[in-house]
């Protein structure tokens, strides 16, 4: 299956130290080599890359390694596929507007028999059950309410939402409109809070170490969200299986 990595922070922040340990595993340290893509918010606009290309030899990967985009929300994947063939329209993440803002949605697992009744404004343009699943919420959540709800209002409609669809099979997934990061876990996920004192991290999938004290304030706070720890030497937080976590300005709030 696919792998997923997120990262929320309270200040604009590059995730190049966490995306080179995590492209790695397109390919290289992992069989995920059936395309990738990252999406990075910056106020109300969203910088979004994708390629059928694997990640450890996408050009554009690369150039994602060497460019440091800052930014208070990440969503990233690795693809292997389970349903659409590799296709540049069936990578992740996928991108939609919904209440002026747009929202970015990446899923890992596979959803059995899942052919939900979807509207024109939400319509899938690959073959997913990935983007099925990520317009299908779009438009419940648009249906559930009237204008631009409160982080705590869309977590208790996800928390409603979210079991119609994981009943279908295995559902991890990561959601961001800029403002917060949802994760919701089926099978594998965990996530790290970084805050002062920070201290050096390690990577699982390269050689490659930073001390994160010298390039952090001390107000500085970052969560990051990942399918397997990314690192050797931090202390990773397991979610539970049908758990839905949501982070903002850095840390888990729900």
């Amino acid at each position: 299956m696919c792998q997923l990595l997120g990262m929320n922070c309270n200040t604009p922040t590059d995730v190049t130290f966490s995306f080179a340990g995590f492209a790695q595993r397109g390919g290289r340290t992992d069989h995920h080599r059936d395309g990738w893509g990252i999406a990075f918010f910056e106020g109300r606009g969203v910088r979004h890359f994708v390629d059928h290309q694997a990640a450890c030899e996408s050009p554009v990967a690369e150039l994602i390694r060497r460019y440091p985009i800052k930014s208070q929300n990440v969503i990233a994947h690795i693809r292997k596929a389970t349903q659409g063939h590799v296709a540049l329209e069936n990578c992740h993440p996928f991108v939609r507007e919904l209440w002026g803002r747009y929202w970015v949605f990446a899923h890992n697992g596979d959803l059995k028999n899942f052919q939900p009744r979807l509207h024109a404004s939400f319509r899938p343009v690959g073959n997913t059950d990935s983007e099925r699943a990520f317009c299908w919420l779009m438009q419940e959540m648009w249906k559930s309410h009237a204008g631009v709800p409160s982080v705590r209002e869309l977590t208790l409609t996800l928390r409603e939402l979210v079991p119609q669809i994981a009943r279908h099979g295995v559902f991890n997934f990561l959601l961001s409109n800029g403002e917060a990061l949802w994760a919701h876990c089926s099978t594998n996920l965990f996530f790290v809070e970084r805050r002062h004192p920070f201290a050096h991290a390690t990577l699982a999938d390269e050689d490659l170490s930073i001390n994160f004290a010298h390039h952090t304030t001390p107000k500085d706070k970052v969560a990051v969200v990942v399918t397997a720890p990314l690192t050797t030497n931090e202390a990773w937080t397991a979610f539970a299986p049908g758990e839905l976590r949501v982070f903002v300005e850095g840390e888990a709030v729900g």
